[in-house]
């Protein structure tokens, strides 16, 4: 397999072993893992066929859920909480593309998408879906059951609201973007990409992995939660140094937001979600990714 048709097969596969995550499958010996699992080793069969994987990258994959798996079954604090942190460097290794093996597809080159904005590149990044998918099915109990859904779009959607006013009206008062509605040729790939690789992948690490963990560790300690929120929404902001000083204060200010969905609705959906519709709207509606100051 090569060419388009290969690289379309390997992105379609990608999508397949996220979408995996919320199939309510049966339990195997009580285990309900083997759904996404096998959506993953599907997704690197058809990938390295069409280079998307190399052999060094299949090792990488295994290695790290491996070291997910271990780190939650460990029993020992002194094995478990090593390993946790073995978990957390890979997966934001696999995310920042600093892992061997990987070939991501790129889907648009330098597209200029606004007037005013710099050009956009965007890529099908096989290896920071990797690493959301497996801290998703490992340490986020992602919705399963259709009754559960209801329920955390009711509690997040409140947030959701607030955080596109708070963050695309501060925006507009700081001269960042500009109202710029839009629908391009690739609007659907980059939807799509956004979803299932960029939001998944940050919101199971930064609030699933992260802000759960921190939480989960200070329970029962005075602001506990306050704590694990600021330091997981603050390393959120940190992790887009790169855009500068200006985006790193949208994303903290936007992180607090994807928090408080997390909280509220007490899923990771709700987080995604939120992240989701503020990435949408401000790419469909507002000037992206920001006006050149």
């Amino acid at each position: 397999m090569a060419g388009a048709p290969g690289l379309m097969a390997a992105c379609a596969a990608l999508a397949l072993a996220v979408l995996a995550l919320w199939v309510p499958a049966p339990a195997v010996r009580g285990n309900r893992d083997w759904a996404w699992c096998a959506g993953v080793l599907l997704a690197c069969a058809v990938a390295k066929a069409a280079g998307v994987l190399d052999a060094i990258g299949l090792a990488v994959t295994l290695f790290y859920l491996a070291l997910a798996f271990g780190a939650r079954a460990a029993g020992r604090a002194s094995v478990r909480i090593p390993l946790l942190v073995l978990t957390g460097v890979c997966a934001l290794l696999l995310a920042l593309h600093r892992l061997p093996g990987f070939h991501n597809p790129l889907l648009v080159d330098h597209a200029q998408v606004s007037a005013g904005a710099p050009p956009f590149t965007l890529y099908a990044n096989f290896d920071k879906a990797i690493a959301g998918i497996v801290l998703m099915g490992v340490f986020c109990a992602p919705i399963r059951a259709r009754a559960d859904w209801l329920p955390m779009l009711r509690r997040t959607l409140p947030v959701l609201a607030a955080t596109l006013v708070v963050v695309l009206g501060a925006g507009l008062l700081l001269g960042v973007v500009r109202p710029d509605v839009k629908w391009l040729p690739w609007t659907s790939w980059f939807l799509v990409n956004n979803l299932l690789i960029t939001c998944v992948t940050e919101e199971a690490f930064f609030r699933g992995y992260l802000l759960g963990g921190l939480a989960r560790g200070m329970e029962g300690r005075r602001y506990g939660v306050a704590v694990a929120v600021v330091v997981s929404t603050l390393l959120f902001g940190l992790a887009h140094a790169a855009g500068g000083p200006l985006l790193v204060l949208f994303a903290t200010l936007a992180g607090f937001g994807y928090a408080a969905a997390y909280l509220r609705s007490g899923r990771i959906e709700g987080a995604i979600l939120t992240h989701f519709a503020l990435n949408a709207v401000h790419f469909i509606a507002f000037t992206y990714p920001a006006l050149v100051r």
